[in-house]
């Protein structure tokens, strides 16, 4: 019974000749090493070196080793940076923020420098970001600090420097250590700026323009070097006498304080005392003139009045002097009690009755 089946195409396993399905109908399945030497087949047909299966492996490693190389020279250049492309270590170009592509090393290689990051270079002292020190501790170094002023004091200026790159090309290859001529710029810069200073603006209101004009200097400098480095900011920490004379300066500074402060209570007593003198005097003028005036219109009416007068006396001498006489007697006699006793009046004397005189007294009374 075995040899009948296996005679109609039967398998020695069971299955039916049409596959493995059951119904006799299905398909085979698929031969998974005749699919891939059909791969193979076909890749060979674009390898060099054709059928030969020896090289096969080998220029396919190739292929992927050369293709991993080339993809090897993308590159990203973040927003805060700027990407330096070297050909053999020599210049080539600069690429912008983004992704960007160079020949893979050794041909070229790319350097990305941060070209907006803020830099800071503390002169005169170091913090504890520089040296280990604790979270509060700020050593000072003389050595940096102590410069001589144009009036032939010595200072103790302490002083930040912030700075960016501002040409990553002349940054990477014109200068060999950039913090270092930034350092020494700002300290020659600096000492050329006290130098030329008196010490009591350094340490009072001349702060500002000081760093300004060190600022300026520092520029200068680093840009004769090319360096591709700009300066931002310099910023004054501290400014004082050395601490040898610290405290004999403060009583010399103190003493200048009270001097400044008698000064000005002078000038507001001065700016006080002259105003009202100057009023007063102007009032005095003032009431001078007025009087002056007043005077001399009561003489020129009185003149005037007498020359009136006078005319009129040269045109009709007795009228006016008996006008003259009455107008005298008038005034004279204005206040005064009169009794009046008429000539012809018997014996001459009239029993008289003196009221006001009695009317006085009464009010006396």
């Amino acid at each position: 019974m075995s040899d009948d089946f296996q005679g109609k195409g039967g398998s020695p396993w069971g299955t039916p000749p049409g596959g493995g399905n059951g119904s006799g109908k299905g398909p085979t399945p698929p031969d998974i090493d005749a699919i891939i030497r059909d791969i193979q087949s076909k890749i060979n047909k674009f390898l060099p070196g054709g059928s030969s299966s020896g090289g096969k492996p080998i220029v396919l490693v190739l292929i992927i080793l050369a293709f991993v190389w080339l993809a090897s020279g993308l590159y990203r250049v973040l927003p805060d940076e700027q990407g330096v492309v070297l050909r053999f270590g020599k210049f080539v170009k600069t690429t912008q923020p983004g992704l960007n592509y160079h020949i893979p090393f050794p041909v070229e290689s790319v350097q990305t420098p941060k070209v907006t990051k803020v830099n800071r270079i503390d002169i005169g002292f170091r913090s504890e970001g520089d040296s280990g020190f604790s979270s509060k501790g700020v050593a000072d170094v003389p050595q940096e600090s102590l410069m001589l002023t144009g009036d032939e004091n010595i200072v103790n200026i302490d002083f930040s420097v912030f700075w960016v790159i501002k040409d990553a090309k002349k940054f990477l290859f014109q200068i060999q250590d950039p913090e270092g001529s930034v350092k020494a710029a700002a300290e020659t810069a600096m000492r050329e700026v006290i130098a030329k200073s008196a010490i009591q603006p350094i340490l009072t209101e001349g702060r500002a323009q000081i760093e300004i004009e060190t600022q300026e200097i520092i520029q200068a400098i680093l840009d004769e070097y090319n360096s591709g480095i700009q300066i931002t900011q310099v910023q004054t920490q501290k400014a004082d006498p050395p601490n040898q004379v610290i405290d004999a300066f403060r009583d010399v500074q103190a003493a200048r304080a009270d001097m400044e402060r008698s000064k000005n209570e002078a000038e507001a007593y001065a700016n006080d005392v002259i105003p009202r003198a100057r009023g007063e005097a102007a009032k005095i003028m003032q009431s001078a003139e007025a009087y002056k005036q007043k005077v001399v219109a009561a003489a020129e009416g009185e003149a005037s009045r007498f020359i009136s007068i006078y005319n009129e006396y040269s045109k009709a001498k007795e009228v006016t002097q008996e006008r003259m006489y009455l107008e005298t007697m008038e005034k004279v006699l204005a206040n005064i009690d009169k009794v009046i006793i008429e000539k012809g009046a018997g014996s001459g004397v009239v029993p008289y009755l003196p009221l006001p005189e009695l009317g006085k007294k009464k009010a006396a009374n």
